[in-house]
């Protein structure tokens, strides 16, 4: 069993760690010396030249047997501590699942920040709830003996999207609003260069744009800097399913792009051996809850107008609703990651998804009224009467009947003339003509 680089004393039991911890320093995937062993054996009781090989060698005892197997070309013993491969294919799915004590941990984390919330004024806080619609995934580049990496919140071994990786998408976000490119509301004019920067003695510095006020700017050689009036917390997904989802990457081509012998010089070519790699997300339908901070007293000294009617929230919505559709938070953007819904863009198409529904019902209820209009049978001397209860309207002939239900019931008596209307309400004998089409009452006519 392929053992964690870790005190033989923790044992092997690891199922109420955190999956920070389990994709750790508690990865099962080192080669002990009982999987050599277990190796060996399952070598030597193979049918095959290898197996003959093998049991043979056992006659010199366990340590020849492994030392010969290592120094193979083909198929070579793996060495202690090296990984298992078999293992690391497995190891996936005991990282993903979320135990009670780590949902419990989320639970608490975000209440914790909520608790925080209260601390400060409405006018100092934005929060905006999010949830996510494809997979998010976060720390790739961090090294790791599975290849990808993952950001986990430490101590607590938990997936988080960084405040710092907040802030980051939220500036490119408003540049590219700031830019004249975009249908912007409120960003046209934020790389204007105009509140004045001072400094502690009142004495004039520099200006700067709504873009350096709110995210903060440093000259390349270090003068004029000046910190941003925003804060952005961390984030911490409340995942979908309580459980952590693994997804595969299958770099094509590796022959043509990272053999160093050859790169540049042989043509790509579909004969390649494609090597999936997997690595972890957090699963869509996950939810964000994103919270960003201001500086109100210096935002009020450097830019009123962005303090006045709390307009920086009106800015800093639109960027996250932009970075929400465009952008995306986390890694592997590019392809789709990390793309989300505020509630706000979710009732949206809610509500034009009713919409479409409620016109398409509409029209079919048109369609079918024409239709039963050109397909409608004339009824002469038909029996009518009006059913108070349930507002319906009948007619009767020849032992047939049609009906009218409601609000077509009433809209149909409304058309006959109003003594015939007084004669059907006081149940009196009214025959009138009557068009029918699939035993619905179309028309009446008197």
């Amino acid at each position: 069993m392929p053992i964690a680089a870790i005190p033989e004393y923790l044992g092997n039991d690891f199922k109420s760690a955190s999956p920070g911890q389990r994709f750790g320093m508690y990865l099962p995937i080192w080669t002990a010396r009982a999987d050599q062993e277990a190796d060996v054996r399952k070598r030597a009781e193979a049918k095959s030249r290898e197996g003959d090989e093998v049991s043979s060698l056992l006659s010199k005892g366990m340590e020849a047997v492994i030392a010969a197997l290592r120094q193979r070309d083909r198929k070579p013993l793996a060495g202690l501590w090296d990984k298992n491969d078999f293992a690391s294919r497995q190891a996936w799915r005991d990282v993903c699942a979320l135990n009670k004590g780590d949902i419990e941990r989320i639970k608490a984390l975000v209440a914790r920040q909520s608790e925080q919330v209260t601390t400060f004024g409405a006018s100092d806080l934005l929060r905006l709830q999010a949830t996510a619609i494809a997979p998010f995934t976060t720390g790739l580049g961090n090294e790791h003996p599975l290849e990808n990496g993952f950001a986990f919140l430490n101590p607590y071994g938990l997936p988080y999207l960084a405040g710092s990786g907040v802030k980051g998408v939220l500036r490119a976000a408003a540049q590219e609003l700031a830019s004249g490119q975009w249908d912007s509301k409120e960003w046209h004019h934020a790389e204007d260069l105009h509140p004045e920067v001072h400094n502690k003695h009142g004495q004039r510095m520099f200006d700067a744009s709504d873009l350096d006020v709110l995210f903060g700017s440093e000259a390349l050689n270090g003068e004029n800097h000046l910190r941003g009036v925003l804060s952005f917390w961390d984030v911490i997904p409340q995942i979908e399913g309580n459980s952590l989802m693994v997804e595969i990457m299958t770099p094509h081509q590796s022959h043509y792009y990272q053999d160093k012998a050859v790169a540049g010089s042989t043509s790509p070519h579909d004969s390649g051996s494609p090597n999936p790699i997997s690595f972890l997300t957090v699963p869509p339908n996950s939810r964000f809850a994103f919270h960003v901070v201001c500086d109100t007293a210096r935002l009020q000294d450097l830019a009123p107008d962005l303090a006045n009617n709390e307009r920086w929230k009106a800015l800093l919505t639109e960027a996250f609703e932009h970075a929400f559709a465009w952008l995306g938070f986390g890694g592997k953007t590019s392809v789709g990651y990390g793309a989300m819904e505020s509630e706000a863009m979710r009732q949206q198409k809610r509500d034009e998804a009713k919409k479409r529904e409620d016109e398409a019902r509409e029209q079919k209820k048109q369609q079918d009224a024409q239709r039963q209009e050109q397909s409608a049978q004339a009824w002469a001397g038909a029996k009518v009467k009006f059913n108070r209860a349930n507002k319906s309207l009948s007619v009767e002939k020849d032992g047939q009947t049609a009906v009218a239900l409601q609000p077509k019931g009433e809209e149909l008596l409304g058309t006959l003339p109003p003594e015939l209307r007084s004669k059907i309400m006081g149940n009196q004998f009214v025959k009138v003509t009557a068009f029918v089409a699939e035993g619905v009452l179309v028309r009446v006519s008197a």
